[in-house]
C-alpha cells in the first residue's frame, strides 16, 4: 500500500460502515438520458423523486444482479437506493429540456473540474463495437491515445464515460 507520510488512510471504526452511494449529474433532458443509460449502458431505473414546489426530478439507476427486484413501494425504493453502492443519479431541472443547447459545463473544457464516471464491461472490444453501432459518440476509441486500453464515451449531455475492461489497465 503506498503511503503519504502524516496522513492515516486507514478507516476508524466509526466510518467503517459508511458507502459510497451516488454520483450526481445534471441532464438537459431526462427521456433521452434515462434511454441512454438503460438502453444503451444497461442501468436499471430504481428511484424517481419529484420535487414540484422547486421544479425539479431526480432519477436514480444502478446496475443490478440478475434475479434482484426493485421494491415497488416508495419507502421500499428509498431504502434500496439508500443502502446501494455507486448509484448514478440524474437532476433535471424542469425546462432545460427546451433549452438549445445543455446548459450545464462537463468539467472537461475550461475550467476544468468534474472529469468522468467509469463503466467497467467483460470484454471491452464488444462493448466498443456495441456502442459504434448504435452511433455514441466517443472521446477516445480502444487503441487510441496514450492508454489504449480505455476508451471514452459521451452521453447526451457530453459528460464523458470512461469504458475499461477489468485486468486491462
Amino acid at each position: 500500500m503506498t503511503t503519504i507520510p502524516g496522513l492515516c488512510l486507514t478507516p476508524d471504526s466509526e466510518t467503517q460502515a459508511y458507502r459510497f452511494n451516488h454520483t450526481m449529474l445534471r441532464v438537459r433532458d431526462p427521456k433521452i438520458s434515462l434511454d441512454f443509460y438503460s438502453r444503451i449502458l444497461g442501468m436499471k431505473l430504481v428511484r424517481t423523486i419529484e420535487f414540484p414546489e422547486w421544479k425539479f426530478s431526480l432519477y436514480f439507476l444502478a446496475y443490478l444482479p440478475e434475479g434482484e427486484t426493485i421494491p415497488a413501494d416508495d419507502r421500499g425504493k428509498s431504502q434500496f437506493a439508500g443502502n446501494r453502492e455507486g448509484l448514478l443519479e440524474l437532476t433535471h431541472n424542469w425546462g432545460t429540456e427546451v433549452e438549445p443547447m445543455t446548459p450545464y459545463h462537463n468539467g472537461n473544457s475550461d475550467p476544468r473540474g468534474f472529469g468522468h464516471i467509469c463503466i467497467s464491461v467483460p470484454n471491452i472490444e464488444q462493448a466498443c463495437a456495441r456502442f459504434e453501432k448504435l452511433q455514441v459518440p466517443f472521446q477516445k476509441k480502444l487503441g487510441e491515445g496514450g492508454m489504449k486500453n480505455i476508451a471514452f464515451i459521451k452521453d447526451p449531455d457530453a459528460y464523458w464515460i470512461e469504458i475499461i475492461q477489468p485486468g486491462l489497465i
